[in-house]
């Protein structure tokens, strides 16, 4: 009998799961689709602009404390309320340096605006420019930055020796 009188039995197993190719076509259809969908979502859910605004007020809040220790020198944060925008200077900046650190600062996204300033002595500055200073010996000046985005606001307590902003959603002020 030769190899041919025997029929060949093929047996086929039974695989559970997927192979890595089909995984990574899946990944890639899935990838591409939200590439074109997310562009189209009305306010995206993954940038909050009061978030982001938030994070930024934080991190820099910290980040000038510490700096104005390390190089020191009194830095500036300049908030101007009308204009939306926040710019950090120094003393020894020249006009030309202090005019491009306003054009270049950072711009408040979307309908996020800066609502007052308050200080400690219960008075609140509603338009115009407010500046925070960070001083060579590691304090600051205290203010209550209040920010808001339509109806809903929130405010950041910074306080002489802490280096962290306290937030307080919703917004409030000195008195409580």
């Amino acid at each position: 009998m030769t190899s041919m009188d025997h029929p060949v039995r093929i047996q086929f197993e039974c695989r559970r799961g997927f192979t890595l190719v089909e995984l990574a076509v899946v990944i890639l259809l899935i990838g591409i689709t939200l590439v074109f969908a997310a562009p189209r979502l009305p306010d995206s859910p993954l940038i909050d602009p009061t978030g982001v605004t938030g994070r930024w007020i934080i991190l820099n809040v910290r980040e000038l404390k510490e700096r104005a220790v390390r190089e020191q020198r009194q830095l500036t944060l300049h908030v101007s309320i009308d204009g939306r925008r926040f710019w950090i200077t120094h003393e020894a900046m020249s006009a030309e340096e202090r005019q491009e650190a306003q054009d270049t600062g950072y711009r408040l996204p979307g309908g996020i605006r800066v609502a007052a300033v308050e200080y400690p002595d219960a008075s609140r500055q509603l338009s115009g420019q407010a500046d925070i200073a960070f001083y060579a010996q590691g304090y600051s000046d205290r203010v209550m930055l209040h920010i808001a985005d339509g109806e809903d606001s929130m405010s950041f307590q910074i306080e002489p020796f802490l280096p962290h902003v306290k937030v307080h959603d919703p917004s409030v002020s000195f008195e409580g």
